[in-house]
């Protein structure tokens, strides 16, 4: 089989797998948001299911953790498909590129 087609079969599956982590942050960072909504529209006091919110932060915290773990996966593979002689092609919906902020966009979404 071509090197080639094997590291677009797995840089498939990364993206894939980017994407579910990236989908689950969202959901459970909304699932955290709502329940603490829900909390207050009740009129229970703050410390009412304070377990439950303190389990979901650690799930929040655990999914970003993978996320970025996901990312120094992706930077690695990225290096051996250099070193297997697989050069990347800008093909597609999209550059990874696209997708980053540079400094100066950076500066001004955090203000």
């Amino acid at each position: 089989m071509d090197k080639a087609f094997i590291a677009k079969r797995s840089q498939e599956k990364l993206v894939a797998t980017e994407a579910a982590i990236d989908a689950a942050l969202i959901e459970t960072t909304q699932l955290l948001a709502d329940l603490l909504q829900a909390r207050a529209d009740v009129g229970a006091p703050v410390s009412f299911a304070d377990d439950v919110q303190v389990k979901l932060t650690e799930a929040v915290a655990a999914l970003s953790s993978a996320r970025t773990t996901m990312g120094q996966v992706h930077s690695g593979l990225e290096e051996a498909a250099l070193r297997l002689g697989i050069r990347p092609r800008m093909v597609g919906p999209y550059r990874k590129s696209d997708f980053r902020l540079s400094a100066e966009e950076s500066d001004r979404s955090a203000a």
